[in-house]
């Protein structure tokens, strides 16, 4: 094993092999629960028949990434479908926006093209410094609740439509509360609540897993025919329809999907590289372009392979709490996925929404806590942050929510006498939006 301790410096990273291995292990635990979210939200939009499919496609896509983040970025990230953009994907474009599941595909994989370009390129550091940190924030906090509805939908708890783009509530069912599939909800959110406030690794898988046995067991829900089978990739692979973007308002859809997942990519590595200790004394992240190219590939190979955007997963952390801070925790945790996610799609399918739902309250959670950087003091600066985290729930739209901020963060900068503090770039953008909402009236 010398070998693999010189290529990824373990004595560079003061690190071990045992070590190592648990953090990749632990990263494993603590982000397996998409393998069960995944192929649920995304076969919303796709079908019921492609959820083997999408099981397949979630457990390679995020496997394969994860290992080239590893040989390649030599960091203990892993990467998975984004949560949040597979509700875009599924709720948004294609529910609500009425572009097939193809088409969607095809937006990410070119959105995934551009993020690669950029990458290796001084564009991208333009873009970073041209968008506020109120803004990527608030978006992070709108997709939070994006998921949260999501998963109060899954389970009947309120139902809505859309209709020209808006969300229309169609009503509050409070009697889902007295049924088996209510309680068993909550059952599985105060299951989470505990196991994250005791920092239980895993607590959403656990959580998920615990939740689903208490349904078989109790009739909720069917219990699984069987455990495993063998991978599918016959629904989704190369299903993309390229021809099928060739409009104004899918320009908007590839937008909305690398304005989250570039700025998203952003925060979460400079989060992750902070409690690795990577960051330099000027707050750079080392080997930054490969940690992005990474990224983009994933995204590029996921759309091929049949999946919303791949992204670089904040649950990477819970390994390198565990000491892990090299490539070989990654590497783990890719084996892990490719050697138990692509087998389990009968498992996953058995999986009831009364117990994924809780997931994605939780993950909403999560994305709702980075609202707390905005300053509410400055309100040229939390007035857009609003409008963005009340635009994209209501009106299940990604885009109109950012465009929604830049527009709004433009207009009160400029018209309160700050128009200095507005990038060049954010004016272009305003512009852009403005003319893609005058489009879709």
């Amino acid at each position: 094993m010398g070998w693999l301790e010189n290529y990824f410096e373990f004595e560079r990273y003061d690190t071990n092999m045992r070590t190592e291995v648990l953090a990749g292990i632990t990263t494993f635990m603590t982000m397996a629960y998409i393998l069960f979210v995944n192929p649920q939200i995304l076969s919303v939009a796709m079908g019921k028949g492609a959820f083997d499919s999408l099981v397949t496609v979630t457990a390679l896509s995020a496997g394969i990434t994860t290992i080239i983040m590893a040989l390649y970025a030599k960091k203990p990230f892993a990467l998975a479908p984004g949560m949040g953009l597979n509700g875009y994907f599924a709720y948004s474009v294609v529910k609500g926006m009425g572009y097939s599941w193809q088409v969607a595909l095809a937006a990410v994989f070119v959105e995934g093209i551009v993020f690669m370009i950029l990458s290796v390129t001084k564009v991208r550091s333009a873009i970073i410094h041209a968008i506020p940190l109120s803004q990527k924030y608030a978006v992070g906090a709108g997709i939070g609740l994006f998921l949260t509805f999501i998963g109060l939908n899954d389970i009947g708890l309120i139902s809505a439509t859309t209709s020209g783009g808006v969300l229309q509530f169609t009503g509050l069912h409070a009697q889902v509360l007295s049924t088996r599939a209510g309680l068993l909800f909550f059952f599985g959110l105060f299951l989470t609540g505990v196991l994250i406030s005791m920092r239980v690794k895993g607590a959403l898988l656990i959580s998920i897993l615990s939740t689903s046995v208490l349904g078989w067991i109790t009739k909720a829900a069917p219990w699984p025919h069987t455990l495993f089978s063998t991978p599918t990739l016959s629904y989704t692979f190369m299903k993309m329809d390229i021809h099928g973007l060739l409009n104004v308002g899918a320009l908007g859809v590839i937008f909305a999907f690398f304005m989250v997942d570039f700025f998203d990519t952003i925060g979460t590595v400079t989060g992750l590289s902070a409690k690795a200790g990577y960051l330099t004394e000027e707050g750079k992240i080392p080997d930054a372009e490969k940690i992005l190219l990474t990224d983009a590939i994933g995204t590029t190979l996921g759309a091929v392979l049949g999946t919303s955007t791949v992204t670089t997963y904040i649950e990477s952390a819970a390994g390198i709490e565990e000491g892990g801070r090299s490539g070989m925790t990654a590497l783990i945790t890719g084996a892990l996925f490719l050697g138990i996610g692509l087998f389990i799609a009968p498992l996953a399918g058995a999986i009831p929404a009364f117990a994924t739902a809780p997931a994605l309250v939780i993950v909403g959670y999560y994305m709702l806590s980075a609202l707390k950087e905005v300053d509410f003091g400055d309100h040229t600066e939390a007035l857009p942050a609003f409008l963005v985290l009340m635009a994209i729930p209501f009106t299940y739209s990604i885009s109109i929510g950012i465009g929604l901020g830049f527009i709004s963060y433009t207009v009160l900068k400029v018209f309160s006498g700050r128009w200095k503090e507005v990038h060049p770039i954010m004016y272009a953008l305003a512009v852009i939006f403005a003319a893609y909402f005058a489009y879709l009236a």
